[in-house]
């Protein structure tokens, strides 16, 4: 090889190592003790705070998680999620997967206050969106799993990202997996996190396709009913549970749906094709305990995604602003 196209190699090599570096997930500098002795109430207050908006409304449990997931992919878990827009900042709320979408937002900022009141300008707001998603899950029924601490602030945005990097309600199985496979994820844990569909809801238009297309993966009672709450034109932003039989509550159902040809999305649906994620859905809809430990251990992994620690990022004490 000439050594012009050895250098070119080399420099395409190189790249892609840095890439994939990049995207894995780190626990760098990140400790379970991190906040000991500078914010040893930092976990029980914000329990307290989920606790009481979960107490509220129970949907908000899938909105934290979700919250978190729109987070952490897009460039890592770093809170720039819930920055707001100014001079300098592109809010990512406003991305097409977010806007008018993802919510969860007031949680996250009334437990910053209530943690600002004990320890001011000690804990992110990363810290304490992955603690919040963690206690959503057990107080909806679900696993419980260590979040290890000290990540800190973005001071930007990635509305880009935001907009094209989040996996779609209409992706196909092998996009699904090379999305989560560019975080460094298996097809096992892809599966295991799509269990958080357990709960929540969807708007009718991210599901309208499907319950009026007469296709042979929807049960067709189910197609029927669920056609009563989303009419095939109109009320595009109508909400309906992802799972009729235990909506707010964390369980394998899910994945009995699926198996039962009643996922509500596509991408539901779509985990049970005759594709590599196959048998790993029919354990799960038949062993709830493993589907919540591996859903536990995935979910630890992805509050890893590409921390901001040490001297990067900021400790935002509003965690909508910079200022």
């Amino acid at each position: 090889m000439g050594s012009g196209k050895y250098n070119a190699a080399a420099a395409i090599a190189t790249s892609f190592f840095f890439v994939f570096l990049f995207c894995m997930p780190s626990n760098a500098q990140l400790s379970t003790s991190f906040y000991d002795q500078t914010c040893p109430d930092l976990q029980s207050t914000v329990k307290t705070q989920v606790r009481t908006s979960i107490s509220a409304e129970r949907r908000m449990a899938g909105s934290l998680i979700r919250l978190h997931f729109h987070d952490c992919f897009v460039q890592g878990c770093d809170a720039s999620i819930l920055l707001d827009d100014s001079p300098t900042i592109q809010s990512e709320k406003r991305a097409p997967p977010n806007n008018n979408s993802v919510r969860g937002y007031d949680v996250i900022d009334r437990a910053k206050t209530a943690v600002e009141k004990i320890c001011p300008g000690v804990v992110s707001c990363a810290d304490i969106l992955s603690i919040a998603a963690r206690d959503a899950t057990v107080l909806a029924g679900g696993p419980s799993w260590t979040v290890k601490l000290g990540r800190r602030d973005s001071t930007t945005t990635n509305f880009a990202q935001a907009s094209n990097g989040l996996p779609f309600f209409r992706d196909n199985l092998q996009k699904l997996i090379d999305d989560f496979a560019n975080k460094g994820f298996t097809i096992r844990e892809m599966v295991a996190l799509s269990g958080a569909h357990s709960f929540g809801q969807a708007q009718c238009f991210t599901f309208r396709d499907r319950i009026y297309n007469n296709a042979s993966d929807i049960d067709a009672g189910f197609a029927s009913t669920r056609r009563r709450g989303c009419p095939s034109s109109g009320r595009d932003t109508k909400l309906a549970p992802l799972d009729l039989v235990t909506s707010t509550s964390f369980d394998n159902n899910y994945y009995k749906n699926i198996m039962q040809k009643k996922g509500l999305l596509e991408t539901d649906q779509i985990l049970l094709s005759g594709g590599s994620t196959d048998d790993i859905v029919r354990d799960y809809s038949k062993n709830p305990a493993t589907f919540k430990s591996d859903f536990a251990a995935a979910m630890a992994k992805m509050s890893d995604l590409s921390p901001l620690t040490g001297q990067s990022g900021v400790i935002r004490r509003i965690c909508s602003s910079l200022t």
